[in-house]
């Protein structure tokens, strides 16, 4: 029998996700560093003390909607295997998905490219709670693939996993006239093609 949750729980749950989809849309419009604790308070028509109920600071907020999006990430990816999707495909299709989210929450994306250099080093992080990476995701796919024998086992999933990292950190950087979802496809289309046995 399911455990109901509470009142009182349920409103603590709907206020974090409160100021979790209100900091979104005011880091979608304003860089990080000009909103305030204050301005996101404000906009959830929350009081400031509240905040610290869920997040010691607008840094800790940041990484919980970074978490946020490994989350939709990992679900997706889920989804993928029950549409019994091949490990390459799951590949692709996660890897556009997470470009497809990092785009649209492009505030997130130095934490992201950050949390992939130190990923091996949590305590360069700006906590310890929560290091959000998405190459565990990258690298159960791959392990899985080389199981399958989808994918090369001459070269180590974890560093196949790096390269899926790296991509993202590719196309932020990038100068070429082409958009950032697009550029990802693009490079995740060669990997794939690199890595794969079903040819």
């Amino acid at each position: 029998m399911k455990e109901r949750i509470s009142l009182r729980e349920r409103k603590k749950l709907m206020s974090r996700q409160k100021i979790l989809q209100t900091a979104a849309v005011l880091f979608k419009k304003h860089s990080f560093s000009e909103i305030s604790i204050a301005d996101i308070m404000k906009s959830a028509n929350l009081g400031v003390g509240t905040f610290y109920n869920y997040f010691a600071s607008k840094e800790e907020l940041l990484l919980a909607l970074l978490k946020d999006i490994a989350q939709k990430v990992d679900q997706c990816v889920e989804d993928g295997k029950k549409r019994n999707l091949n490990s390459l495909q799951l590949l692709d299709f996660a890897s556009n998905v997470m470009a497809k989210l990092l785009d649209e929450n492009r505030f997130v994306l130095p934490l992201f490219l950050s949390a992939s250099e130190h990923s091996d080093k949590p305590e360069l992080l700006p906590t310890r709670k929560y290091t959000p990476t998405f190459k565990p995701i990258f690298e159960q796919i791959l392990n899985q693939g080389q199981l399958n024998e989808e994918i090369r086992t001459d070269i180590p999933a974890d560093l196949i996993a790096e390269m899926f990292h790296s991509i993202y950190q590719a196309a932020s950087f990038s100068k070429l006239d082409i958009p950032f979802q697009k550029n990802i496809q693009l490079k995740v289309r060669l990997l794939i093609d690199g890595i794969s046995l079903t040819k």
